[in-house]
C-alpha cells in the first residue's frame, strides 16, 4: 500500500478515512449504475468527490476493485434487509407473500443495485460467495408449509428466491421495454399484489408430485 496520506481539510485537519471511502462509494455507485463498468470513469468519480483519482486508487487499488467494493456494499444492504425479515409469526402462505412483498419493496427502493447487477463484468469471487439470509427463512417457511400439506414439494428455497427476485429485477431493469412503464407508481400495488398471487398460487397448486 502506498504511503500517500489523506488530503487535508482547509483548516489543516486530516479527513476521516472512513468518510472518504463512503463518499467515494456513494459517487461510484451512481456512476457505475449510470454508465456501466466500461463507461464509468475514475476521473469522473474523483471530480464528483472532494478527493483525487490518486486517492481513489490508494483506497481501493483500481477501477475493478472499486466496482467490487460498490457491489459488496450494495449486496450487504440487501443482506441487512433480509436479516431483519420477521415472518415467523405468520402462517406459511402469509409468510411467503410477505417475503415476496419485502423483496419487491427493496428492489424498488434500490434501483442502482439492479443497474449494477446488469453490468457485464466477471463476478469477483468475493461477490460469488455472498450468501442470502433470506434463503434460510424461505427454507423454514417452505418446510412448514410442506409439512402442513399447504405447499407443493416440487420447489425449494433457491427456486423460490430466484422466481421472486427475477420478477422484481425485470420490473425495474426493463420497466420501459414492453410499451408500459412497469414501475409506474399508479400500478405499484397491482404488481406487488400480482407477485404475491403468483408465488402463493404456484406453491399451493399441485401439492404432490405425480
Amino acid at each position: 500500500m502506498s504511503s500517500v496520506e489523506e488530503p487535508s481539510r482547509p483548516d489543516g485537519r486530516v479527513r476521516d478515512a472512513a468518510r472518504t471511502r463512503a463518499e467515494i462509494l456513494d459517487v461510484a455507485t451512481r456512476e457505475f449504475a449510470r454508465a456501466g463498468y466500461d463507461g464509468a470513469r475514475v476521473d469522473e468519480i474523483a471530480a464528483r468527490t472532494r478527493t483525487t483519482k490518486r486517492m481513489i486508487y490508494y483506497h481501493f487499488g483500481g477501477k475493478e476493485q472499486l466496482f467490487t467494493a460498490v457491489l459488496e456494499r450494495a449486496y450487504e444492504a440487501v443482506r441487512d434487509a433480509e436479516r431483519r425479515l420477521d415472518v415467523e409469526h405468520l402462517d406459511p402462505v402469509a409468510a411467503i407473500r410477505r417475503l415476496a412483498e419485502l423483496t419487491f419493496d427493496h428492489h424498488e427502493r434500490h434501483p442502482d443495485l439492479i443497474r449494477l447487477v446488469g453490468t457485464e463484468r466477471p463476478a469477483d469471487e468475493r461477490i460469488a460467495r455472498v450468501g442470502s439470509p433470506a434463503l434460510e427463512v424461505i427454507r423454514r417457511v417452505l418446510a412448514a408449509g410442506q409439512e402442513a400439506g399447504l405447499f407443493t414439494d416440487r420447489v425449494d428455497a433457491v427456486d423460490l428466491h430466484a422466481v421472486i427476485s427475477s420478477f422484481c429485477f425485470f420490473r425495474i431493469a426493463h420497466r420501459h421495454t414492453l410499451g408500459r412503464d412497469l414501475a409506474d407508481p399508479a400500478r405499484r400495488e397491482h404488481y406487488r399484489t400480482l407477485l404475491g398471487d403468483l408465488v402463493t398460487a404456484y406453491l399451493t397448486t399441485g401439492r404432490t408430485d405425480p
